[in-house]
């Protein structure tokens, strides 16, 4: 049995909008998975159902369901899916800017629930850049600090499952290469799961033990890293390799359906 099992998800956007359609996705245990897909494809959407986030964007769970470790999660309250052992490390808004490192680390000892226990030193030892800059306000960290600090404090709430949306947005390619290794340590020595969603599908696929790709809210491709990175549609749009002229599938304005992803 996987770790977390959604089955056939369907979201809807005030009342109107479907955002996911279909979705099915698993995470075994001590294992990491990408998401990948363009902007608007369905992935943030993916995790804040997961999450427990939807209602901040009057969005809801119409069909499907959300199971992780043999629990239904379906619209349950983000603190009680926290303490299930999910986290989510958002996009945006990832730390307390007016707080310094130390306070942003603080918060979640407050909260944790049965997953594996992180120490404080243990964090400084996975991002050594945090423990120089403990006493420095979030708000002048660098964004690959903040993202250190973002990973740092979600690990504090002792999570079985890591939910996290672009890790590499905003970041130069050295930041995250150094993050996603990180993300690799911690997931082979605490024995965690990741999900993990990006448009970098180089970095993720990187590190993945296993990746789906989403588009209009629909999973259209999956498989192990090496299988998705000899398909040619995967190399094309999402690695900017082509038989005659590399783009990347985020400067595509409208993907044409000429290919099939299921061949």
């Amino acid at each position: 049995m996987s770790l977390l099992d959604v089955k056939e998800l369907e979201v809807v956007y005030n009342d109107a909008i479907i955002a996911a359609q279909g979705v099915s996705l698993q995470v075994p245990e001590n294992s990491i998975v990408a998401l990948l897909g363009a902007n608007a494809a369905g992935k943030t959407t993916t995790l804040r159902a997961i999450s427990g986030f939807l209602g901040i964007d009057n969005a809801k769970i119409t069909e499907g369901t959300i199971e992780f470790n043999g629990e239904r999660l379906n619209n349950l309250p983000p603190h009680e899916i926290v303490k299930k052992g999910v986290v989510l490390i958002p996009e945006r808004n990832k730390v307390f800017t007016t707080l310094t490192v130390e306070e942003n680390v603080s918060v979640p000892s407050l909260a944790r629930n049965t997953g594996v226990k992180v120490s404080l030193s243990e964090i400084f030892d996975y991002f050594p850049a945090l423990k120089e800059r403990r006493r420095v306000t979030a708000g002048y960290l660098s964004g690959g600090e903040m993202q250190m600090l973002a990973i740092g404090t979600a690990l504090l709430s002792s999570p079985k499952l890591l939910l996290v949306d672009e890790l590499s947005l905003g970041l130069a390619p050295r930041i995250v290469e150094t993050i996603t290794e990180t993300l690799k340590r911690i997931k082979q020595s605490l024995e965690i799961s990741i999900l993990l969603v990006e448009q970098n599908a180089a970095a993720a696929l990187g590190i993945a033990d296993y990746a789906y790709i989403m588009e209009n809210g629909r999973i259209v491709y999956e498989g192990t890293p090496e299988k998705l990175l000899s398909h040619e549609d995967v190399k094309e749009f999402y690695l900017g390799v082509s038989g005659e002229q590399g783009r990347s599938y985020r400067d595509v304005k409208q993907y044409r359906r000429t290919r099939r992803w299921w061949g």
